[in-house]
């Protein structure tokens, strides 16, 4: 909230400093809300990162000096032996990020209540109010099924589509 506040915060102190823009109010201008939420979003990729880092740091060096031997650039080297290989950690990584796109909530709840003109009221901001503030708990129930089933269908539509396009260790 700090970091974008639109009064003192750091972000529009350098768009005025360095380019003599005057910033948005992230969270305050019904426009602005949705973007503002994706860039908070983009500074948490750092677990995501580190098992795309860890799944590089495992690949085989032998596949790439074989490759680099036939002559295949570094392109021709990523392509076929880099994603590929990591092809597993790119469906995970693709399924976590569509799960947690369905849950942004406590962001929600705490920086903008909801606002402005409902456009931050995420679908798990309203199940929180139907359980919570009016006491539906069997309807927030409904609703947190079908959150459930929808998070289900798209996840397993994600491994039905790339079933041919991730390669496994031991396939056979």
């Amino acid at each position: 909230m700090w970091i974008l506040n639109p009064q003192f915060g750091i972000v529009n102190s350098i768009l005025y400093e360095l380019f003599g823009i005057q910033g948005p109010g992230w969270f305050t201008d019904p426009y602005t809300v949705i973007p503002s939420f994706v860039l908070m979003q983009l500074t948490a990729v750092g677990s995501t990162m580190i098992i795309f880092l860890a799944s590089l740091q495992q690949l085989p060096k032998e596949l790439y000096e074989a490759a680099a031997i036939d002559g295949a650039g570094a392109w021709r080297r990523f392509r076929n032996i880099t994603v590929p290989l990591i092809s597993p950690v790119i469906l995970f990584n693709g399924i976590i990020a569509l799960i947690s796109s369905f849950q942004i909530f406590t962001q929600a709840y705490v920086i903008t209540d909801g606002g402005p003109d409902w456009m931050s009221y995420f679908y798990v901001y309203y199940l929180f109010e139907t359980a919570f503030f009016q006491n539906r708990i069997g309807y927030a129930s409904a609703q947190a099924w079908i959150l459930f089933l929808i998070i289900f269908a798209l996840t397993f539509l994600s491994l039905y589509v790339s079933r041919k396009s991730v390669h496994y260790e031991y396939d056979k």
